[in-house]
């Protein structure tokens, strides 16, 4: 029997969850018995989600946020129960956006990379997300083969108890972003693979827009509260951090300054 310990996090779309949860539980064509043990964080959700959650779905472990944890510390806090629960034999991150096609397990899971992370990508009308490779920073298409990929998005991840043991948990340094793409670029560090899984395994919108710390249409103060906001994707005191650990102490100074200088500036950048 595989045992699968699936991470969850939501906030306040209780609807997107509930279909979520659905396709999770509607995987089937593995071979052999699947075992899914769901540890999902409703981080302070004020639209009823966890009572919905428990009455469609009564073997899901809720753990309760406090609203502040977003993405990241929420996944932390889903992956620090769930390991403390049991000695699981993989862990799957998956966001709760994410609607998984009915083979998307047996298209992540491979008996040939077993101290390999594999990433699912995502799509919509195009490929949405997924595993990047550093030289073009652009999304690998999925080709019938297990590609290598350099870091990953966390929207579907397969992490085997091996790597698990070796590397940890996300690191709670990180509000909401980058803790997925620091994960798996810690991964490579200590030589641990990414794989890209041989096809796509669900359906995910893309949600890239003009972030509002870079608006022309909104005043330089809220520009700067915005942009140190957990959901600003580019907050410039995690992004120094990051980049110090990954591209080097000069980077970061650098992308510190720029990051700012964007902020205060928008209009030198085309929308």
């Amino acid at each position: 029997m595989l045992i699968i310990s699936t991470l969850i996090t939501c906030h306040n779309r209780k609807d997107i969850t509930i279909q979520c949860l659905k396709s999770l539980f509607n995987q089937h064509g593995l071979g052999y018995e699947l075992k899914i043990d769901v540890f999902l964080v409703d981080d302070g959700s004020t639209d009823d989600s966890s009572q919905a959650i428990r009455e469609q779905f009564p073997e899901v472990n809720i753990i309760q946020g406090n609203g502040n944890l977003y993405w990241n510390r929420g996944m932390h806090l889903a992956w620090e129960t769930a390991s403390s629960y049991k000695d699981y034999d993989y862990y799957m991150w998956l966001n709760d956006d994410t609607y998984l096609f009915n083979n998307a397990i047996k298209n992540l899971f491979t008996d040939f990379y077993p101290n390999s992370i594999v990433c699912g990508t995502t799509k919509s009308i195009d490929i949405t997300y997924g595993g990047f490779l550093k030289k073009d920073k652009k999304l690998i298409n999925p080709n019938i083969h297990y590609q290598n990929a350099d870091y990953c998005n966390g929207n579907c991840v397969l992490v085997p108890r091996n790597v698990f043991r070796k590397l940890g948990n996300l690191d709670p340094f990180f509000h909401h972003a980058l803790g997925d793409f620091d994960y798996s670029l810690r991964a490579r560090n200590i030589g641990i693979d990414i794989k890209v899984a041989p096809d796509f395994i669900g359906f995910c919108e893309n949600h890239e827009s003009i972030p509002k710390w870079r608006s022309n249409s909104i005043n330089l103060i809220n520009r700067f509260k915005n942009l140190y906001h957990p959901l600003s994707g580019c907050n410039p005191i995690e992004y120094f951090v990051f980049d110090k650990r990954h591209h080097g102490f000069s980077i970061a100074c650098i992308h510190f300054i720029s990051i700012h200088i964007r902020c205060i500036f928008p209009f030198l950048w085309s929308s």
